[in-house]
């Protein structure tokens, strides 16, 4: 049974649960509430706030997510009230001299943890929830000023939601935090103008996501479409292993749902059609009821399993923080009993109207009346025209409003404007990223013309607060234009040069014609054939002789 309160205005949920006392707080801040350029600032202030409890004996934890940060911790009641408390200290007094440790920690834990799927960078760009697609770039660049400002802004008193699972709520907790304001769930502007949508990328798996109003009709159709895409991918195609899906809330009254299904690559175009397949038969209508009926009492399960209101208390508390009111069993129950096979369908139109679909590379899906995501711009700058080097008609554009790559399929556009942040090497190169994800790529050793003054310009342009400096390159890892094939016709062979080869052949050949007439000579068996055979190469070093004479004159 959960219970609201709240602990020196900071609002809280709990459960009763025996065991360990477990808590947590919860902050509406992440990685969408970030710029390109500031990048990772959220994790690396969640790593500062956590650093003070070293190698306790008892188990605690941070995360940062897109729209929430996390921390929570088990153990004694002494021990709980000592991690909270701590947190909320360690917030409003982060230790900077552990900046830059920080700072490498979470480089090797980006290395381990790889790049990002791409669908939302797709989606929505080099912003908001694009951003968990991207590198956490700002993390170099940051300084203490702006990582202490950050703190002081987003983790505030208003902005923070408290959870317990125990016996009781800790007796004497206080939670120091700064007065602040309630922060929104950050809103989700979509780059992408068109749906149905693929594009290619990488190999090995199929995924595809969907925007959807949130309801448990959504979240019904999201495990009937796995139930759907495992049937017919693995058990009856046989072309993959593991075919899932996932159900997102996004905070505004939507949610995401996400799919994924492995392929080999002589399995994938396979895999893109059974789930286009799949994806059109549930839009047509054929839904199982029985599919519904099954999720639907999984779902009714999960919620009277043991600690079941334990398991997801982190959610309650967002919840909370976002101003929604908290729902008993039996209410989730009601709703999820009402939803009807009309309903399913509902989504699964929803779902194939606004799907964007990643297939591996060499790859389609306009065959199915899937659009392109779109590889250029709509028009590039007005400005200065930089010659590629053995490129024909490319150039690079740069004008008072932003930059352009102009290659024979179309450009590539980045405005000064819209641009998320800037990559900046020391040997001149930059590479500009735009907030709906578009790239142009500088390289003076790849343009003809482009002089220092015009990367100054550049950089004045972006300015300093977009510009992330970049590590020294080595030399090999400088980009070199590609060695140009050479169109001229071979030089014409000097008369004197040809004239001393065929003297010099017609020697040899006239000396071996000569040693051959002196041994018939001398064979008394010699018969006519012999002779005819000398007669030839005689004839041969003739030829050369007079091509020698012809080539002398």
């Amino acid at each position: 049974m959960l219970s609201a309160f709240d602990i020196d205005g900071i609002p809280a949920v709990a459960a009763k649960r025996a065991g360990p006392l477990t808590a947590g707080m919860v902050f509406r801040v992440g990685r969408a509430d970030e710029t390109l350029a500031t990048a990772g600032i959220t994790h690396l202030v969640e790593h500062l706030a956590l650093h003070r409890f070293g190698l306790g004996d008892y188990h605690f934890n941070g995360a940062t997510a897109p729209d929430h940060t996390y921390f929570e911790m088990q153990g004694s009641e002494s021990e709980v009230v000592s991690f909270l408390e701590g947190v909320c200290a360690s917030l409003g007094n982060l230790p900077m001299d552990r900046l830059e440790t920080e700072k490498s920690i979470l480089r090797t834990e980006e290395a381990g943890r790889g790049g990002g799927g791409s669908l939302f960078r797709h989606r929505y760009g080099a912003q908001g929830y694009g951003l968990v697609d991207y590198l956490e770039l700002g993390v170099p660049r940051l300084r203490p000023a702006e990582v202490a400002h950050w703190a002081r802004t987003w983790f505030t008193r208003e902005n923070a939601a408290l959870w317990v699972a125990g016996e009781s709520v800790p007796s004497g907790l206080r939670l120091s935090l700064p007065p602040g304001v309630r922060r929104p769930i950050p809103a989700r502007p979509a780059v992408l103008s068109r749906t149905p949508a693929y594009f290619a990328q990488g190999s090995g798996e199929v995924a595809f996501s969907a925007v959807v109003r949130q309801g448990s009709a959504a979240q019904i159709f999201a495990k009937v479409l796995e139930r759907e895409l495992f049937r017919a991918l693995r058990q009856e195609g046989g072309y993959s292993y593991q075919a899932s899906t996932s159900y997102q809330l996004r905070g505004d009254g939507f949610a995401e749902i996400l799919g994924v299904a492995d392929a080999l690559p002589d399995k994938q175009a396979a895999v893109v059609g059974g789930i286009i397949d799949v994806l059109a038969q549930v839009k047509a209508g054929r839904i199982d009821p029985r599919d519904i009926e099954t999720v639907r009492g999984q779902a009714e399960s999960a919620l009277y399993g043991v600690d079941a209101d334990v398991a997801r208390l982190p959610q309650h508390a967002a919840r909370l923080l976002s101003g929604r009111p908290l729902r008993t069993p039996e209410e989730r129950i009601a709703e999820l009993r009402s939803v009807s096979v009309a309903d399913v369908h509902a989504v699964a139109v929803e779902v194939c109207g606004s799907v964007l679909l990643r297939v591996p590379s060499g790859r389609s899906a306009d065959w199915a009346g899937y659009a392109e995501v779109p590889l250029c711009s709509a028009a590039a700058v007005e400005g200065t025209r930089f010659p590629a080097y053995n490129k024909v008609n490319t150039h690079l554009i740069a004008g008072p409003e932003g930059c352009s790559i102009q290659t024979p399929d179309g450009p590539s556009t980045v405005r000064f404007a819209d641009c998320a942040a800037m990559l900046a090497w020391p040997d001149g190169g930059r590479r500009l990223i735009g907030t709906d994800g578009r790239t142009v790529t500088i390289e003076p050793t790849l343009f003809a013309g482009l002089a220092p003054e015009a990367v100054a310009a550049i950089d004045v342009a972006v300015g300093p607060h977009r510009t992330l400096p970049q590590p020294a390159r080595r030399p090999e890892e400088v980009p070199r234009p590609a060695a140009a094939a050479s169109t001229r016709p071979p030089a014409p062979s000097s008369p004197k040069r040809g004239s001393i080869a065929f003297t010099v052949t017609a020697s040899i050949v006239g000396g071996f014609a000569l040693l051959t007439t002196a041994g018939l000579a001398m064979d008394p068996a010699t018969d006519s054939a012999g002779w005819i055979g000398a007669g030839v190469i005689w004839l041969i070093a003739g030829l050369f002789a007079f091509l020698a004479v012809r080539r002398r004159r």
